[in-house]
């Protein structure tokens, strides 16, 4: 059956109007100002309210360049408020209709689109230009931000940091068990099948069924088929029949040679899941690589670029950049700018990144000593500049992607893995959907 885009994305935004209440008493906007607001640049100086994107996991670093930005900068005091990945665009969304948008917050690729869409973010091309930052900020992914923004060439989002997808491995596991390292997709399942012993809650994997799980999926989708564009003219490829058998022998995994409750990890459970226990294999990104460092020790893990094909080739979607947002209702609009300048220079892009495990947007930061000590980070950035790499771009800039790829068929995924839903028929339902959202965004962009 056809779902309508534009009906699911409003009645996604009925729902988060629900949870307003809990908002407002923490973002900023307290006169009525709206996203119609062009807000105003201000004194400079007072109060402005920062949201992070992932919070709980970021909070303690965000902390720490706050504090530094106050100490340098005593006449503006910045309030944190953490809010969790999964649920940062839903209370953004909310706060667009309630008229309650903090000054400055996270705003990576993957939810631009719709924020821009909705008249939510400031230009930041002329503010940029202007800056000490000038310049300095690594030049893919400033374009990765303005082609997500939504088709109109502005910067809606400064870069911070390029994530990337990793495929961590137990070291340990594998060579008690005689394997080899899992550079191919075959060696991957063949090491998903021989370290899995149910009865001992042993397993070769953890697959990602909760919230998250569509990105994932594609990755692993991509990686096999090893098709390397998104479309095909006006039609999306994700229902190709080599993706759809490729997904077909990857939701195989669930339950065979991964634990059950993986129907519902999302990102927190399935990495908290991979430190404590005896799974051999997890696909995340370079984020949760300090977090593997702590629980674990260097000497019990490697993270390495995902497998490649028979061919040696190797096919990965785009994994967001992340970057920092000036929402235009701000009635602190040049403090707000003052942060962000801060955030992203060289000291201050270099210590979040190192705390992050991700590749730093400021050119500078991206040459200190540190990068070549965290392993992970140092193969990411050699596989997407060595030409090893093919990578399958999303459509960030659709303004329904974040819908689609999440509330929308996140519930089909786990139908899949249920074995409740085909592969063919989740795959086709989501082609369908991405065409319409394409067709529609091309009728309004031209």
């Amino acid at each position: 059956m056809k779902i309508s885009i534009r009906r699911s994305r409003r009645a996604a935004v009925s729902v988060a109007l629900g949870s307003v209440l809990a908002l407002t008493a923490t973002a900023c906007g307290d006169d009525g100002s709206s996203t119609g607001d062009k807000g105003n640049e201000g004194s400079g100086t007072g109060k402005i309210v920062f949201w992070d994107n992932n919070g709980g996991v970021r909070t303690d670093i965000w902390k720490e360049i706050i504090d530094d930005f106050e100490k340098a900068n005593p006449k503006i005091d910045v309030e944190y408020v953490g809010i969790a990945s999964t649920d940062y665009q839903s209370k953004v969304d909310t706060a667009i209709q309630a008229d309650s948008l903090p000054d400055v917050g996270g705003v990576g690729a993957a939810m631009l689109a719709g924020f821009s869409a909705q008249g939510a973010l400031e230009p930041l091309d002329s503010r940029l230009a202007k800056s000490s930052l000038n310049g300095k900020l690594n030049e893919d992914m400033v374009e990765s931000l303005t082609a997500a923004g939504g088709g109109d060439g502005r910067l809606y989002s400064v870069p911070t940091s390029a994530n990337n997808g990793v495929l961590y491995y137990r070291t340990d596991l594998f060579k008690k068990a005689g394997l080899d390292e899992p550079t191919t997709w075959d060696k991957f399942y063949e090491a998903a099948d021989k370290l899995t012993d149910s009865k001992k809650n042993e397993f070769g994997y953890t697959i990602r069924g909760g919230a998250g799980s569509i990105a994932q999926a594609l990755d692993a989708m991509y990686g096999q088929s090893g098709l390397t564009s998104f479309w095909n003219g006006d039609k999306t490829t994700v229902n190709d029949p080599k993706n759809v058998e490729a997904l077909e022998k990857y939701a195989a995994l669930f339950k065979k040679d991964t634990p059950s409750a993986d129907l519902n990890n999302d990102f927190t459970k399935m990495v908290a899941q991979w430190d404590s226990g005896t799974i051999g294999m997890l696909n995340h990104n370079l984020g949760s690589y300090q977090d593997h460092v702590k629980a674990l020790g260097v000497e019990k893990f490697r993270g390495i670029p995902q497998p490649t094909g028979a061919d040696g080739k190797r096919v990965q979607v785009s994994n967001p950049v992340d970057g920092i947002g000036l929402f235009k209702s701000s009635k602190n609009k040049d403090a707000a700018w003052k942060f962000i300048e801060f955030a992203v220079s060289h000291a201050e892009n270099s210590k979040f990144n190192e705390s992050a495990g991700q590749v730093p947007a400021n050119n500078e930061a991206a040459q200190d000593a540190w990068i070549s000590k965290a392993e992970p980070t140092k193969l990411a950035a050699a596989a997407l500049t060595d030409g090893s790499t093919s990578i399958v771009q999303l459509p960030y800039y659709l303004p329904d992607w974040g819908t689609i790829s999440k509330a929308d068929n996140e519930p089909n995924f786990q139908k899949v893995l249920l074995g409740k839903m085909s592969a063919k028929d989740f795959l086709d339902t989501l082609a369908e959907q991405l065409d319409e959202a394409q067709a529609e965004w091309k009728s309004q962009n031209g």
